[in-house]
């Protein structure tokens, strides 16, 4: 249903019916949404929360993810996501976009726009996707100060602090740094680029009580795993973070390749979406009985006589 017109939107803050969701028994299975479109489409796929992914955001802009979008450009992206869905939604806060006050700008910035939940790793600007090498990682102290500083400014935000440790400290270094965030006031940890499902259960019994995020990306460090296996191996939550933006690209490609080849679109009609279900989707017949009912209410019909 548009947001316009829905009777059921949500009138409690996006960051308490995140946290509701986690207390439920089971994984929050989180999918990867880069536009209002995706949001909608997984919406009526039946998923309850969703994610913004920093790859995603930047690759619709035709930049890499290296950290070179602003705090208002994300903005954006969040209030298209979470208004058109009504769902709580966790955004890639990439380093927080600076030191402890940007970190705290962001926070307000991102819950003013509707966000339900934030992520900020341990990375070094320019900062790189997880999956990547030579990453630079931040003093754990200092990344500590940015989580403490979101914690102090947030209003219901749910904090995720990620770490990139695995890689070059190891798992035990990870771990350290997990337990120190945790102590900041992280409300979950995500530890990034685990490459095994011996190091992703290896963290979680090193991290008792604390709810964890898992990354299912594709072509990255780590194997394929279901939201069951690793709901077994003592994950809370597991994102797609840039599947929706993969294939959504992949489809763009066979269609201007397409278009030059055989001069027209009559050979890709048939992995198109119809005009009837992108209304349907979109809730177009609703927009416009609202627009109806509204001319309806506010020119009253003159009196007879």
């Amino acid at each position: 249903m548009p947001y316009l017109v829905a009777n059921d939107l949500p009138d409690e803050p996006a960051g308490l019916r995140f946290r509701r969701l986690l207390d439920r028994p089971g994984i929050l299975q989180i999918p990867g949404t880069h536009n209002g479109m995706a949001a909608l489409q997984a919406k009526a796929a039946g998923f309850e929360a969703l994610y913004l992914s920093g790859a995603a955001m930047t690759a619709s802009m035709g930049l890499p993810d290296l950290g070179v979008i602003t705090v208002d450009e994300v903005g954006f992206f969040i209030r298209q996501v979470a208004r058109s869905s009504g769902l709580p939604v966790l955004v890639d806060g990439d380093t927080g976009y600076g030191e402890a006050l940007n970190v705290m700008h962001m926070v307000r910035s991102f819950e003013e726009a509707g966000a339900g939940a934030v992520h900020i790793e341990d990375q070094l600007l320019p900062k790189k996707c997880g999956h990547l090498n030579d990453k630079k990682l931040a003093d754990a102290h200092d990344m500590a100060a940015k989580v403490a500083a979101a914690a102090k400014a947030r209003r219901h935000l749910y904090i995720v602090a990620r770490t990139d440790a695995a890689a070059s400290e190891g798992l035990e270094g990870a771990v350290a740094r997990a337990k120190l965030y945790v102590e900041a006031g992280a409300d979950a940890i995500f530890p990034e680029a685990l490459n095994t499902a011996e190091m992703f259960r290896a963290f979680a019994a090193a991290m008792p009580g604390v709810p964890l995020l898992a990354n299912m990306t594709e072509f990255g460090r780590t194997p394929f795993f279901t939201a069951g296996e690793f709901e077994a191996m003592g994950y809370r939550m597991v994102i797609w973070p840039v599947s929706s933006l993969r294939v959504a690209n992949k489809a763009q490609e066979k269609l201007y390749t397409a278009i030059r080849r055989d001069g027209g679109t009559h050979g890709m009609v048939d992995a198109m979406q119809t005009r009837a279900e992108l209304y349907a989707t979109i809730g177009l017949h609703a927009y416009e009985a609202l627009d109806a009912s509204i001319v309806e209410t506010v020119i009253p019909r003159m009196p007879a006589g």
